[in-house]
């Protein structure tokens, strides 16, 4: 029996001559997504359409249409796609920055090809990060079921608000069920406007590849918790300019402590180019016992297309 998307080869028996109709509209099911506005535009995870050659979209309602891609921003896993259906049932947006442990959510979605699937839960923590899902990550954890095919699916609250957009699941490969990841509205509001308004989201970059420490490592140097490892720089970028070195240890932003690689890769992010970035630095040199610290400063520049926001010709 065929095993389709972690199906059991049981389910095969149980479909009959039905199994290979649902079997090519789980293969060709790509995920789900959310109207955003009465445009037509709808948003949902980057991955989903990434290596798509064409985009359809269904409604509850059955109505269907070629969809065409707007914009997308690798960085958060966000796509947007535009469709022309006339009147469309709009996805009212709330605040996720208003969500608590515990607060009671919904999933919808389109898992292994079942349209329109709910499934009930709550928040089981908020600014998740480290997943390696993402450059910029601050996930909603969830344990409302989230399987594959949710992907872009909305998760919403209990007034029926769009509090999040379901994006990831915990490998089950692993045994490890009821831990699901939703991308914050209020981080997918601000990337979708952006890429409406400016055919791109504009962020700030020093080009380097930040890597946290462990508590081994910061208590043997005696660095302040949160001081992130530089593992690369790239050539040519404004911290190559001005002598950063994979190695580096930073340890402050603009005089404030630093809560780790993410959260420097989010305050540079929110910059400006052409704005100044000041850090601090921890260096050792191969003969010396202990670090010496020293301030540099960074003109910060947009961040690269093919490492942000890119939108379709």
């Amino acid at each position: 029996m065929p095993n389709v998307a972690g199906l059991p080869p049981q389910f095969g028996q149980m479909f009959g001559e039905v199994w290979p109709d649902y079997r090519e509209r789980v293969e060709r099911s790509l995920g789900s997504g959310i109207i955003y506005d009465v445009r037509g535009h709808v948003v949902t995870n980057f991955h989903v359409i990434e290596r798509a050659t064409q985009v359809r979209v269904q409604l509850r309602d059955g109505r269907e249409a070629p969809a065409t891609l707007v914009g997308v921003d690798r960085d958060t896993d966000l796509a947007v796609l535009k469709i022309g259906l006339g009147t469309l049932p709009i996805m009212p947006l709330g605040r996720s920055d208003r969500l608590r442990v515990g607060d009671p959510v919904l999933a919808i979605g389109n898992p292994l090809g079942l349209g329109h699937t709910v499934t009930q839960g709550i928040v089981s923590a908020t600014g998740r990060g480290r997943l390696g899902v993402a450059t910029f990550e601050n996930f909603i954890q969830t344990d409302a079921a989230i399987n594959v095919g949710n992907s872009g699916g909305a998760l919403v609250d209990a007034t029926g608000k769009l509090i999040g957009l379901n994006s990831a699941i915990a490998g089950r490969n692993a045994g490890i069920e009821g831990i699901g990841f939703a991308i914050p509205v209020d981080l997918v509001r601000g990337v979708v406007d952006a890429i409406l308004r400016d055919g791109r989201v504009v962020r700030g970059w020093i080009g380097v590849v930040p890597g946290d420490l462990n508590a081994a490592q910061i208590e043997q140097f005696g660095l302040p918790d949160g001081s992130v490892l530089v593992r690369k720089v790239y050539q040519k970028s404004p911290a190559n300019a001005q002598g950063v070195t994979p190695g580096d240890v930073i340890t402050q932003l603009n005089g404030s402590p630093l809560r780790g690689a993410q959260d420097l890769l989010a305050r540079v992010a929110m910059l400006k180019p052409g704005q100044g970035v000041r850090l601090r630095l921890w260096r050792r040199g191969p003969a010396e016992s202990d670090g010496l610290e020293h301030n540099v400063r960074i003109e910060v520049v947009e961040r690269p297309q093919e490492a942000g926001a890119t939108r379709s010709s």
